[in-house]
């Protein structure tokens, strides 16, 4: 599945992991409405609505904003919860932040390269983890095995 929005995107990259420090007013400019909203703006795509809720190849996923790394498809499980969901991420992939917007105490999950949102972490996952990444699949670029 490939990112339409790295074509336009002079940021995106799978291999450099420099800290962007990128304005949203540059983001705007470049990104698609529906994927800024979310990784900017922190909106959440509808439940059962993204591209890789039910969707099980086998590969690598990245921030469809930069092109982080931040998920394998071996962490990816069945929540049945509406988006795609992850036991673990990767460490230099995401950072964390306490959410407590809509009157809930969430935590965030975001981009450690360029301090997008990627969705929610929450700690009623499976072993080994027992931690649910709750993401929206417009923040997420996938990449097969088959194609690198």
């Amino acid at each position: 599945m490939e990112n339409t929005e790295a074509k336009n995107n002079p940021y995106y990259s799978r291999t450099d992991t420099t800290k962007l420090n990128i304005s949203n007013d540059e983001w705007k400019k470049i990104l698609a409405p529906d994927l800024y909203a979310i990784a900017r703006e922190a909106a959440t795509e509808r439940a059962f609505t993204g591209k890789y809720n039910e969707f099980d190849e086998i590969g690598e996923y990245y921030c469809a904003v930069c092109g982080n790394h931040l998920f394998r498809s071996t962490s990816k499980f069945s929540s049945s919860c509406g988006w795609p969901s992850f036991f673990e991420a990767d460490k230099e992939g995401v950072y964390y932040v306490r959410d407590q917007s809509y009157g809930m105490d969430r935590v965030e999950v975001l981009c450690k390269r360029c301090d997008s949102h990627l969705g929610h972490v929450f700690d009623d996952g499976p072993k080994p983890t027992g931690l649910r990444y709750c993401m929206n699949s417009i923040s997420l670029e996938f990449v097969a095995d088959a194609q690198k």
